[in-house]
């Protein structure tokens, strides 16, 4: 990661308004919440770790047990007894959030979510994420053009619990409508583990193989499940070749698409989730305030090909140096 070209937009910050608690961060109660020990979470944290790294600002980093919102109420609202005034949190269920938010806000706080928006009106001030149904589209089409614009697609989903999944089922389905030699043959969800995903992707093979064309996969775990099948059958004599696009960019999956066993994967920007999610509130706690305008903040989406798939962090990290620069002129309002 080239941590360098954030710190050198948050040394303009320093130039142009930002105070010495913005420097030294000591003064400043912000919380990190991961909603619960996920691949996507801890690259997420890494965000808030290189935040912490570049400003000095310190950050209450914790992890949730499980993906409930009881379960993220009752340790968020820990954390405000304690003092915390700046909330970056992955909402564990879209409507519900808003009532943890509005109780965070009503006392005080801000809260910006990362990962996944919660239904509007939200007293959040921000959400930094994918735009997950359009990421969604993006990679159908992707997958479309490497099917030669025809054949029938597994679309595998990941969690129902998620918020995102309803979205992202919609882009997959809203990009095949396009196209009426195409079809999802079958959808399949629940993936809550690798292990999961493994099994669940082999059954919908042993049942369906000869007619599936296309995978997709809008989740983590899903999409290492279906790199790791996919790139022994692919690589198999005699085989048919099934065209693939997952989504992230865990090492088994890079590798495949590295070696040409699967063709590509969209690689979010988990990193600027918390990057930049730390900075909003920052800000925030310094006074200035966020423009209603700019609620949703898109983190930007990379498809990774094998003629990408050693270049993609630096694309990714120069979205989030982008936003970063545009965090006071776009995005906030200055102190009253």
């Amino acid at each position: 990661m080239h941590y360098g070209l954030i710190l050198s937009v948050l040394v303009l910050y320093v130039g142009c308004g930002g105070d010495e608690s913005e420097q030294t961060g000591n003064e400043k109660k912000i919380v990190w919440y991961g909603a619960m020990v996920h691949p996507y979470i801890a690259e997420v944290e890494k965000g808030v770790v290189g935040y912490e790294r570049d400003t000095g600002t310190v950050i209450k980093r914790q992890i949730g047990q499980e993906l409930t919102q009881d379960n993220e109420n009752a340790n968020v609202e820990a954390l405000a007894a304690q003092g915390y005034k700046g909330f970056s949190i992955f909402p564990a269920d879209a409507s519900a959030a808003n009532g943890l938010y509005e109780e965070l806000v009503q006392n005080g706080g801000h809260v910006v979510s990362y990962g996944a928006p919660t239904i509007l009106p939200t007293p959040a001030s921000f959400c930094v994420a994918t735009d997950v149904k359009k990421a969604a589209m993006e990679a159908t089409e992707a997958l479309i053009g490497f099917m030669g614009g025809e054949g029938n697609i597994l679309n595998v989903l990941e969690l129902i619990e998620d918020p995102n999944t309803i979205l992202r089922k919609e882009g997959v389905e809203a990009a095949v409508a396009k196209y009426p030699q195409v079809r999802i043959i079958q959808t399949i969800a629940g993936m809550e583990s690798v292990e999961t995903s493994t099994v669940k992707i082999q059954d919908a093979f042993a049942a369906k193989v000869k007619e599936i064309d296309g995978v997709i996969c809008t989740g983590y775990t899903s999409t290492v499940a279906a790199a790791m099948i996919l790139g022994e059958w692919n690589q198999t004599p005699g085989n048919k070749r099934i065209r693939f696009v997952g989504i992230d960019t865990d090492q088994v999956v890079l590798d495949a698409i590295r070696s040409g066993a699967v063709d590509a994967t969209m690689s979010q920007n988990p990193y600027g989730h918390g990057y930049i999610t730390c900075a909003l509130l920052s800000h925030m706690l310094d006074g200035w305030r966020s423009n209603p305008e700019y609620y949703f903040v898109d983190s930007g989406t990379i498809l990774v090909t094998k003629d990408k798939v050693d270049t993609f962090q630096d694309d990714i990290m120069a979205v989030t140096q982008r936003i970063m620069g545009e965090l006071q002129s776009t995005y906030l309002l200055p102190p009253n």
